[in-house]
């Protein structure tokens, strides 16, 4: 079946328009190139069930097209699920889940099961590595501590955020970008990051904050002075539309589910140049990934 390629609701709205079409899309995403029994691995099969179900011959194992996927035990159409997805992934915001519960007839708890969900499958890869040159700098969630300027131990959320310096027109333009919590501003909270999303090798530009300079025998640091963020007004211009995101969005954000949101807002600001395959993209996550329960997100961030 061929994937959908689109970012207009209407379009989508003709191509999804029943329960069965989204199911017939799920079992060709999950045995579109060949059955192979998730239980014993055999290879054949007949019906199960239901019509997208598929039942092993040698085990008997009945499996259905979301068995082993996050759409495992969905307690509202899977139309209403593919809707959401695709304002969620589409929409240049995204949706809070009280906009969420409003718009498709569901409680707000349910829409809020889902769409951590969502944002499970949003989740970087961590296959694709920033690279070229790369501005990294922190900030809070939630503005800067009361009497503590620049870099303080405050109570607030403590935020990286790394992103790719590209020239176009002979402009300096934002490519894809990467943030993550940290505990604080040392070598050991920062250092992970580093080696997690940035090639080695790359420029890495940064302020003049001492961590960084005891970094760079490893890494290739060039470090200015920040001048309050206007030595690099693209990377702060990132970080302030982060902030006014999750206000403006959000209201409010729990310092255990944060990563989530961050996740979330890359998520789609990577993908900003190709929202024609965005939602497969985030179908894909939820095919790819394993069930996720409510209590498994609570022991998740505990």
């Amino acid at each position: 079946m061929e994937r959908y390629k689109g970012k207009d609701i209407l379009s989508f709205s003709d191509r999804f328009n029943s329960d069965e079409v989204c199911y017939e899309y799920l079992s060709d995403m999950k045995w579109g190139t060949g059955y192979s029994c998730s239980r014993c691995n055999h290879k054949e099969y007949y019906t199960g069930r239901k019509w997208y179900y598929r039942r092993c011959t040698k085990c008997n194992y009945d499996e259905s097209a979301t068995s082993g996927t996050m759409f495992h035990n969905l307690k509202f159409p899977i139309k209403k699920a593919f809707h959401i997805l695709f304002r969620l992934s589409t929409s240049k915001k995204g949706l809070s889940t009280i906009e969420l519960g409003r718009e498709y007839a569901l409680q707000q708890k349910t829409c809020w099961l889902f769409k951590r969900k969502a944002q499970e499958a949003m989740k970087s890869s961590g296959n694709n590595l920033l690279e070229g040159v790369v501005q990294v700098d922190e900030f809070v969630i939630g503005g800067p501590e009361e009497g503590k300027p620049g870099r303080s131990d405050g109570k607030k959320r403590k935020v990286i955020v790394a992103v790719e310096m590209i020239k176009v027109g002979g402009k300096d333009k934002l490519g894809r970008a990467y943030a993550e919590i940290i505990e604080d501003y040392s070598e050991e909270s920062i250092r992970p990051f580093i080696e997690k999303h940035i090639q080695k090798g790359t420029t890495i530009e940064a302020d003049g904050f001492s961590t960084y300079k005891t970094m760079r025998k490893d890494y290739k640091i060039e470090q200015y002075y920040s001048d309050k963020g206007r030595a690099f007004p693209e990377l702060h211009f990132h970080i302030m539309n982060i902030q006014g995101w999750l206000r403006g969005i959000h209201h409010h954000c729990s310092g255990e589910y944060l990563q989530k949101y961050l996740d979330e807002y890359h998520f789609r600001f990577n993908r900003r140049n190709s929202l024609n395959s965005i939602f497969n993209s985030i179908i894909s996550g939820f095919m790819l990934a394993l069930p996720l329960t409510l209590n498994a997100i609570r022991e998740y961030n505990t």
